[in-house]
């Protein structure tokens, strides 16, 4: 076993929770361990709507302040990532059997005023053209507000990128498989391909998602302070719908909703749904009722009719919920709820994390952060709130990015350099470096994803595999095909093994 380094922090988890936690105590003068069991963001945080959003639908539950909580969020967070982060309109078609008019717009008036807007227009009444809209002609009218979309995964991955910056230690493909408290510390064994190796930290952080709970019964010994429901939402992608760049918020006769979502310039997001989980969260997949439901509620509203053959990909996660022992899975706080273990003397502190949502993962790590400050009472101030996240440093509009990319390395495509806009922003410029045309970037090894950007993946965002880079990263896998993959595979074989040999001379 290695040296049995000391850090202040050690967090268990590599989703949003976690690596927004770990940036935060990092940026505030901690040293701070961060390990995750497979890629960062490869469970339940690369598996949400893609949206910042206060959640229409939770003010019907009384959820007054997550919804408050959010819908702040969403104006900080434009700020923090506007390369990752975009306003987007919603269309709520009118269902008077299913929501009366006058509950609705009840409802987006406190959308527009619980929270500080200063970047997104407010809700509108609207009325639907019969030749122009995508929908059926029997919708006429409805309603229009803000929200955010947003690349889930990448912000997961940037929280993590800033950590870094700030001294965190990142350990991707590590789990941790043991945890005890010796002499007021925790005494962490961590099982990675290099092999096992003891770390020792002063407080321990359980972000681990829809395993917190069994980390805290199967590594622990212990019992958890909550219980946690697993929730399945799942979505399917399908080729573009419409024309509009305008989403959907479409109700439901179980009183569910469904998005419909305008998703890389050539796809359309549909999702999500509700249902228990109690299997493996390692192994979540679709079912075929799931897509039927989603299929349903589509060619219930729009023109377009769907099949299960349209289907372009599909993908799944658990939502780790606090348990409030609410008979409806959609009213199911969203909520997050943090629990400090009893802190008997000797005993070293354990924070868990029950629940979250994507919008209030930064509110959260202010949490977490604020229990933290009895054990370390000389850690700075909170400072995330008005600082970019990385990439979003001199970052003016994707327009201008785009246009700047294109200038400065020849022969690069439009539809290349919005990707990288999009995804990298400023950072984008700091791995092209001096290079001034698309030759230098290496081998195109498909679809604009060149051997730089992938080296770039590999030596500085921990991408190990081609489903790494492909579905985390670039959101490429929509048009890699298996030939493409398997060659994306070869080559980060390759190029491991040369950063292996190079390590060892």
């Amino acid at each position: 076993m290695r040296d049995q380094k000391l850090y202040d922090i050690a967090v268990i988890g590599g989703g949003i929770n976690g690596a927004g936690i770990a940036a935060d105590a990092a940026g505030r003068g901690l040293s701070v361990f961060l390990c995750e069991k497979d890629d960062l963001a490869s469970h339940t945080s690369s598996a949400s709507s893609k949206l910042i959003h206060g959640g229409l639908r939770y003010l019907e539950h009384r959820e007054f302040r997550l919804v408050r909580e959010a819908l702040a969020e969403r104006e900080v967070l434009l700020k923090k990532a506007p390369h990752i982060v975009h306003p987007m309109r919603f269309i709520m078609p009118h269902q008077p059997h299913l929501r009366p008019a006058w509950l609705i717009r009840a409802g987006l008036f406190f959308y527009d005023y619980l929270g500080k807007r200063e970047r997104l227009l407010g809700s509108a009444a609207v009325r639907f053209d019969s030749c122009d809209s995508p929908l059926k002609a029997n919708f006429t009218r409805g309603f229009e507000y803000s929200d955010c979309a947003v690349d889930d995964a990448r912000l997961t991955v940037l929280n993590a990128v800033q950590a870094r910056q700030h001294g965190a230690k990142i350990a991707v493909r590590t789990k941790c498989i043991s945890a005890q408290h010796m002499a007021g510390l925790w005494l962490l064994e961590m099982q990675s391909a290099q092999g096992n190796y003891v770390i020792q930290a002063k407080m321990l952080v359980n972000a681990a998602g829809p395993w917190v709970a069994s980390f805290i019964q199967n590594t622990l010994k212990a019992q958890p302070s909550y219980g946690i429901r697993l929730v399945q939402g799942s979505h399917i992608i399908v080729p573009k719908m419409y024309e509009q760049d305008k989403a959907f918020i479409l109700q439901n006769h179980d009183q569910r909703i469904v998005f419909v979502i305008p998703y890389l310039q050539r796809f359309t997001l549909i999702g999500t749904t509700d249902r228990e989980y109690q299997a493996d969260p390692n192994n979540v997949q679709i079912s075929s009722d799931e897509i039927n439901y989603l299929l349903d509620v589509c060619n219930a509203h729009f023109k377009t009719q769907l099949s299960a053959a349209d289907i372009v990909a599909d993908y799944s996660g658990v939502r780790p919920l606090c348990d409030d022992e609410s008979d409806n899975l959609s009213a199911v706080t969203r909520d997050y709820t943090l629990a400090l273990s009893s802190n008997t003397e000797g005993e070293p502190p354990l924070l868990s994390v029950f629940g979250g949502k994507l919008t209030t993962y930064r509110k959260l790590a202010e949490s977490a952060l604020a229990y933290m400050q009895a054990y370390f009472p000389d850690m700075k101030q909170p400072w995330t709130k008005n600082s970019l996240l990385p990439g979003a440093e001199n970052f003016s509009s994707a327009e201008d990015a785009v246009h700047t990319l294109m200038q400065k390395v020849q022969g690069l495509s439009a539809e290349t350099a919005e990707r990288w806009a999009n995804a990298y922003g400023t950072l984008a410029f700091t791995w092209i470096g001096h290079i001034s045309s698309v030759h230098e970037l290496g081998e195109d090894l498909g679809h604009g994803l060149y051997a730089l950007e992938v080296e770039y993946l590999v030596d500085q965002e921990w991408a190990v595999t081609a489903e790494d880079i492909l579905k985390r990263r670039t959101k490429l896998y929509l048009q890699f095909s298996e030939a493409e993959v398997k060659a994306l595979d070869v080559y980060l074989t390759a190029l491991h093994e040369r950063r292996l040999q190079k390590d060892v001379a």
